[in-house]
């Protein structure tokens, strides 16, 4: 291609990609302008919040609940493996035995 054909095609390269941009600009510009002049309703999700009948009259709260903050000692913690004695009885395990590890051998140097 001769240089002038070069800078030809460029120009008329650019001259497009300018008017395109210049044509999405007027684009978003109308876009807006619309949006501005009519009123969009949005919807509301959850309705607005209202007061009781009897918002005066009952607490605001409930009462915080009486703790001790220890451990109840009527149940004793139950272990998940029964003893010997009640395995020979007969009664089975709650849960399966856990498996074993599993060890590789020693990765060896080169």
């Amino acid at each position: 291609m001769p240089p002038d054909d070069r800078k030809r095609s460029y120009r008329r390269e650019m001259l497009l990609a300018t008017a395109m941009v210049a044509a999405g600009l007027i684009v978003s510009g109308l876009s807006l302008a619309d949006l501005a002049v009519r009123n969009p309703q949005v919807a509301q999700a959850t309705p607005p919040l209202q007061s009781t009948p009897d918002a005066e009259t009952r607490p605001s709260k409930p009462p915080e609940p009486a703790t001790t903050g220890t451990r109840p000692a009527e149940i004793a913690p139950q272990p998940a493996q029964p003893d010997a004695q009640a395995q020979k009885e007969g009664l089975s395990p709650a849960l399966p035995p856990a498996p074993a590890e599993k060890t590789a051998a020693p990765i060896k140097e080169r």
